[in-house]
């Protein structure tokens, strides 16, 4: 389980472990936070093609599908 902190995550790089579309190393590009600084948004994005996808942040998490980095 990888330990994620909210306010640090814009700009974290991660990893997918299993890629798609050839697409495995990614950057957090867009959070957004409610009035409570909960995030209710999060934008991540391909560092290969630049194609940006909306996530659960809480699915970052998962190590079985994201790696903290770039490796």
């Amino acid at each position: 389980m990888n330990k994620i902190n909210p306010k640090k995550l814009l700009n974290s790089k991660w990893t997918a472990t299993k890629p798609t579309n050839k697409e495995k190393h990614f950057l957090v590009a867009d959070i957004e936070f409610d009035e409570d600084d909960v995030v209710i948004a999060c934008c991540i994005e391909a560092v290969m093609s630049k194609r940006s996808i909306s996530i659960n942040w809480h699915d970052l998490k998962n190590d079985d599908h994201w790696i903290h980095g770039w490796k």
